[in-house]
């Protein structure tokens, strides 16, 4: 009897091994990127721009800096959901013909607005495409976007 549940235990603990490709040369291909992937970066690129956009124009901070956390709560959000790390916070090399900050209040908030419809049309894009599970999440990311647009007039 005691034979038999070891020989049972010894084949159960193998049978998976063999498989499962640990010996046939060949590492198992990576997982392509979660489909959500491109909205964290997108999510964390429009709160550096409007960071940046707060650093060249303080006067601007009280109506921007609500729009940037909520950017970074929607990274950390989909980041949670997705199973992915944040990227450690690197600055956004802006030239100035893309740098939402350069100019006046005026084009700044113009460059942000072009940024902020772009992000929204993305997550209207990923909310249409995701699995319901996730068309919630990434549909009131894209409803906040559109909210964004209107702190922006």
């Amino acid at each position: 009897m005691v034979r038999a549940v070891v020989l049972l235990g010894f084949v159960g603990a193998t049978a998976p091994v063999t498989g499962c490709g640990l010996f046939d040369g060949e590492p198992d291909p990576p997982p392509p990127p979660d489909p959500l992937a491109p909205l964290i970066t997108g999510a964390l690129d429009l709160a550096a721009r409007y960071d940046a956009a707060v650093a060249a124009h303080p006067e601007l901070a009280d109506r921007l800096r609500p729009v940037a956390e909520a950017h970074r709560a929607h990274a950390a959000e989909l980041a949670r959901v997705t199973g992915t790390a944040l990227p450690s916070a690197t600055p956004t090399a802006a030239t100035p013909a893309t740098d939402p900050a350069a100019g006046t209040a005026a084009t700044t908030l113009g460059g942000l607005r072009e940024a902020e419809q772009q992000g929204r049309e993305a997550a209207s894009r990923a909310a249409a495409e995701a699995p319901a599970g996730r068309a919630a999440l990434v549909g009131s990311i894209a409803a906040a976007r559109a909210t964004h647009l209107e702190v922006l007039r």
